[in-house]
């Protein structure tokens, strides 16, 4: 049944006034608490006319008389229960004398029409509900003080609502003070609105028995989270302008302002903004408050860094989840990051946030994130869940499985059927969003994932361990704070693993020793597992075309399951039909099989990327992140030391390959000696700030053209030498032939002679 979410925001609504449910009409008397109603009635003398001891088949005639307005309002909600239709309270006569309400009308809630004019502007189309009901009851005041009955109207233009959905009518939904005391404790104990509501059902004796909906529940969690904020949120707001005025590089925003506590505060240190220029590629909306129900509404921008561990991109308080507050966040965001948009971005299925991604990054490529969706999935499917345990294997399996959109197809299909659910709405609903979440439509984008499985295990929550459902603002900060030390520590020490010890390797090939030398620990790790497996994959050409071969590979001895992969035999650029590289960024094992066969030794350059190696973060930051972050002279001459220590490091490796690379490289060095020399007594009158950033730049323009051209000739050098062994490779072939061709005629003169 439709019907119209009730607002807890307001407390509970038990009359609308008109189109604005809740006016003060002049009696004193707040309309958004029936609790307040009821009292007040009660102390009027209506305690007669309670819905607990009205007689059932009393209903409203003329001239029926009440001690109070409240109290013939109260009559009338109650027999309208028990009828099964609701009621709005409508116009009033007020006195010319003293201004005091005279006349009351309470009508039904489907009296009248809806306005054409509000409907045009409405993003999406309400439910029709006014229909011209004149069903009413019209009470005025006597002489007496007496409020009497005027008019009845009985008849309605609609069919009635039946007993066991009349709990769903507005006016006859309210969050009673036992409820909300019990909802408040389980809240606090971080369950969500369907285990609360679950709970309520239980204890009421059934749905019909609590008094209100999953939505009123929901919208009065969200409301106690935020009076749970309270003055806590000022001390958020402290921190931040602290941070600011110590750090230049730090980004806040509030939505408003400072002085404005009603809106979003969005925030981003120095290191995640760099964070985001180096690694900034994939991006995790991670808004797990919203589904385990946290006291704080805590919402942090993620990502992957070089060793595959979580990364910070920026944090987010939500105090507003309107579509206009998420894009506002999001531009926020983006603005941090230097308006750089990311290759893809993952949130929750949220409508508010979809539409909110969609307008602020149109180019992104927006998944769901499959933990919610798997998440969702038992609470939407949980008579199915109980009934059949094997179904959620083949759930997941069939999501995460299948590796063509054809196996995805038919095993969907196959799902449905074996148990029933071709007519479930929420599955139909995420069948038509598939290409959102379903791994096998999405391999074509980059998401920086190991492997399908990472993202159903679990969320990627950076603050995993530090904050969580009993959480509380006060506390947030030094969480904050103490998983930034963490994840730091983390790095350094994977840092540390990677530079300062070496990987064991399981075979001689040469591919394999350059990849322990260029990746960082983890990602060399997986590499090395699908280069081992090449070993159990034949590649078998199936088309050899001049410039371009297919081979099919498959594992040996499940030929049923093979992958297509195309490469350009010149450039050595290939293209896997399981799209593993275009996913995740590490070759597939069908590609390095193919390699294999072709005699590709080391990995082609535009198979490495640099977010997975070591040197992820020692390239030179646009000028754009620059701009704000910390410029202190000791800084700055660290940071001078590390860029140009980095720098000659790699100058070093690529000009010691060959002895031509060696030559330009002396030469090349020769020439920015001399640049420094004469940037040194060009400088000697400068300030010290302004020498280093003069270094800086020249440094830089020194080295940046020689490096440039030492690149593009070992690449050219590099395709020379494939193209040469391919060449010399096919004349042994050659030679080979001959060799055994003459043999073949020896034996058969020898042969010839002994006969």
């Amino acid at each position: 049944m439709d019907f119209e979410p009730l607002s807890i925001g307001n407390e509970v609504v038990e009359f609308e006034v008109g189109d604005s449910a809740g006016e003060d009409d002049g009696t004193g008397l707040d309309l958004r608490h029936p609790d307040d109603l009821v009292e007040r009635s009660a102390s009027s003398g209506a305690g007669d006319l309670s819905s607990s001891d009205v007689d059932p088949i009393l209903e409203p005639c003329e001239g029926m008389e009440f001690d109070s307005e409240q109290a013939a309002r109260i009559f009338y909600n109650s027999y309208a229960r028990r009828t099964g239709f609701g009621t709005r309270v409508s116009v009033y006569q007020r006195s010319r004398r003293d201004g005091s309400i005279m006349c009351r009308h309470v009508v039904c809630s489907r009296e009248g029409f809806r306005r054409g004019g509000s409907e045009s502007k409405s993003k999406r189309r309400r439910t029709v509900t006014r229909v011209g009901c004149k069903a009413q009851i019209t009470v005025k005041k006597q002489s007496s003080g007496k409020w009497a009955v005027s008019k009845f109207v009985k008849e309605h233009n609609h069919e009635l609502v039946p007993p066991d959905k009349v709990h769903c009518l507005r006016s006859h939904r309210h969050v009673s003070g036992p409820a909300r005391s019990l909802i408040d404790t389980l809240q606090a104990a971080g369950m969500g609105p369907s285990g609360v509501m679950s709970v309520l059902i239980k204890e009421s004796g059934g749905v019909n028995s609590v008094g209100f909906t999953k939505i009123d529940c929901q919208n009065y969690m969200s409301s106690s989270r935020q009076r749970t904020l309270g003055s806590g949120v000022q001390l958020v707001l402290d921190y931040l302008k602290q941070m600011q005025a110590a750090d230049p590089g730090f980004f806040c925003a509030v939505q408003g302002d400072f002085d404005n506590l009603a809106g979003n505060i969005f925030w981003a240190d120095a290191s995640s903004r760099k964070n985001y220029a180096y690694f900034g590629d994939t991006v995790n909306f991670d808004t797990t408050y919203r589904m385990n129900r946290y006291r704080v509404p805590f919402a942090p921008f993620t990502g992957w860094n070089h060793h595959g561990q979580p990364v910070l991109f920026g944090c987010a308080l939500l105090r507003n989840e309107s579509e206009s507050s998420f894009i506002w966040l999001f531009q926020t965001w983006l603005d941090a990051m230097s308006g750089s948009h990311p290759v893809s971005i993952t949130t929750d299925q949220d409508r508010i946030i979809r539409s909110a991604v969609a307008h602020v990054l149109p180019g992104s490529r927006h998944r769901f994130c499959r933990w919610n969706v798997f998440r969702e999935a038992r609470e939407k499917l949980s008579d199915v869940y109980c009934s059949h345990p094997n179904f959620e294997a083949e759930f997941q399996r069939c999501v995460n499985i299948t590796e063509t959109v054809e196996d995805f197809e038919l095993c969907w299909e196959s799902l449905l059927e074996t148990y029933g659910l071709r007519n479930n709405e929420w599955l139909q609903l995420m069948y038509n969003a598939r290409q959102k979440w379903v791994p096998v439509f999405l391999m074509d984008t980059f998401f920086g994932e190991m492997s399908i499985m990472q993202g159903s295990d679990s969320i990627n929550s950076y603050f995993d361990g530090y904050i969580n459902a009993s959480t509380s603002i006060q506390v947030l900060i030094r969480q904050y704070e103490k998983a930034i030390a963490g994840r730091h520590e983390k790095e350094i020490k994977s840092d540390y693993e990677t530079l300062h010890t070496a990987p064991v390797l399981k075979t001689p090939s040469p591919m394999e020793k350059q990849a322990a030398n260029v990746y960082t620990r983890k990602i060399f790790k997986k590499f090395q597992e699908e280069l081992i497996e090449t070993l159990a994959y034949p590649a078998t050409i199936i088309k050899d075309m001049e410039l371009e071969a297919v081979y099919r590979v498959a594992r040996f001895g499940e030929d049923h399951k093979a992958h297509f992969v195309k490469v350009d035999v010149f450039s050595k650029k290939a293209c896997c039909s399981c799209q593993m590289f275009e996913f995740s960024g590490i070759m597939c094992r069908h590609i390095l099989a193919v390699f294999r066969v072709m005699n590709v030794l080391t990995l082609p350059p535009q198979y490495i990327l640099t977010r997975w190696t070591r040197n992820a973060k020692s390239e030179s930051l646009p000028d754009d992140y620059m701009v704000g972050f910390p410029s202190n002279l000791q800084e700055s001459l660290t940071a001078c030391y590390e860029n140009l220590r980095r720098e000659a490091i790699k100058y070093v490796e690529d000009g010691a390959k060959s002895i031509h690379s060696y030559t330009v490289a002396m030469d090349a060095l020769q020439i920015a000696a001399q640049k420094v020399a004469a940037s040194k007594k060009c400088g000697l009158g400068l300030e010290q700030k302004t020498l280093i950033k003069g270094c800086q730049i020249q440094s830089s323009r020194c080295t940046d053209e020689k490096i440039q051209e030492l690149t593009s000739e070992l690449a050219n050098a590099s395709l020379q030498c494939e193209e040469y062994r391919r060449k010399l490779l096919a004349v042994l072939k050659d030679m080979e032939e001959q060799k055994l061709k003459i043999l073949v005629k020896v034996r058969n003169v020898r042969l010839n002679l002994k006969g």
